[in-house]
């Protein structure tokens, strides 16, 4: 009978829910929340989903992503920033810089809202981090979760802040549609927001292919750290705008870019576990997000209103708001926006002159970061 006893006893102790602790459930809850926000709600599903589940899984089974684990390996390629240039690499596949070709102030704006980014690095200091933290929490502020987790795995927060870092970013790039259309009418008018702007000029296919190749140039060479990600941005633009290599860019913008996703999404999701993630310093790190998403998107309407007074109301200020690097959602909000004040008005493709600036612009304050502290 004892022996059937102890036996009983080891199977018990052997469930998940011999080793789950108030904390776990709480996490479980915020894994719930997530699903809901991705499956009923839509909000950036193709990131949420795998999140969420990750961190679902992880606080019932803890191990798996310790060494010997599934998700362990997963994570190492985040920590080795394999994954995120990977990433990029798929979105410049996928993305057409036409709208800045075609009007390179559209640079100015994606620098603008990259002001978020350090206003959040000063403000980190203040709130007890170390420089090299205070950087990696800071480019939350670009809404970009792969340059996010690239920066944090270059300057060594994989086994500390990766997981609140990376799940803060993605939560912000998924809650676009929510913060910024407050911040946006708050600093514009309505006669701002009805303005409509001429339509782009067209592009011609030489300087589509030149594009990539001179922002490399430049870019890299006067910042050699951004290589891994504006290198793998442009060689994926490169792939889509030459016109010869169309099963590369195929592969690149669908199936290498949805494994990806798969692999990035589920192992960030598994770096949230209870023990690393209900922390103090994880409350930090979520306001310190909200602080430098919110500051990027005011400073690039504000430069936006700027741009309009110097062209003379040629330019409406809610395409300042997509200068920060979720591509292209952002783009879409400002078209949103400016459609509920005119639903004649058409701003996407002026807003995505922005909202690509701003990718690149996270990528090269990703790098100054790395530059600074002398990590290559």
């Amino acid at each position: 009978m004892s022996s059937f006893m102890d036996v009983l006893k080891n199977l018990a102790e052997q469930t998940g829910f011999a080793s789950l602790t108030w904390k776990h459930y709480i996490m479980i809850l915020f894994a719930f929340i997530f699903m809901y926000l991705a499956i009923a709600k839509g909000f950036e599903p193709l990131l949420l989903v795998p999140i969420s589940f990750g961190m679902f899984l992880v606080n019932m089974f803890p191990s798996i992503i310790q060494e010997g684990g599934l998700l362990h390996y997963f994570y190492k390629l985040d920590e080795w920033s394999i994954l995120p240039s990977l990433i990029f690499m798929g979105v410049g596949a996928m993305t057409d810089f036409g709208p800045l070709i075609a009007n390179p102030a559209s640079f100015l704006l994606g620098a603008a809202a990259q002001f978020g980014i350090y206003s959040a690095y000063f403000l980190a200091f203040l709130m007890g981090f170390n420089g090299k933290e205070a950087a990696a929490i800071s480019i939350i502020g670009g809404a970009d979760g792969p340059t996010s987790i690239f920066l944090a795995g270059k300057l060594g927060m994989g086994g500390t802040l990766m997981g609140p870092i990376a799940v803060a970013a993605y939560s912000y790039m998924s809650l676009v549609p929510v913060i910024q259309p407050p911040i946006m009418k708050l600093l514009t008018t309505e006669k701002e927001r009805k303005i409509k702007m001429a339509q782009l000029r067209p592009v011609t296919k030489l300087e589509k292919i030149l594009f990539p190749i001179i922002v490399t140039l430049v870019v890299v060479l006067i910042l050699p750290t951004t290589a891994p990600l504006v290198g793998m941005l442009m060689l994926g633009n490169l792939f889509r705008e030459c016109g010869v290599v169309k099963q590369l860019t195929e592969t690149a913008s669908n199936a290498m870019m949805y494994i990806v996703v798969i692999l990035l999404g589920t192992s960030v999701g598994a770096s949230t576990s209870a023990e690393a993630f209900l922390k103090v310093s994880t409350l930090k790190i979520v306001l310190l997000g909200l602080i430098a998403f919110s500051f990027g998107t005011a400073a690039g309407v504000l430069f936006g209103k700027l741009m309009c007074l110097v062209t003379k109301g040629k330019v409406n200020p809610l395409i300042g708001s997509a200068g920060v690097s979720a591509v292209p959602m952002a783009a879409r909000v400002s078209q949103k926006v400016g459609a509920e004040a005119d639903p004649t008005n058409f701003l996407l493709m002026n807003a995505m002159g922005p909202n690509v600036a701003g990718v690149i612009g996270t990528a090269v304050a990703a790098g100054t970061f790395l530059a600074i502290f002398g990590v290559s």
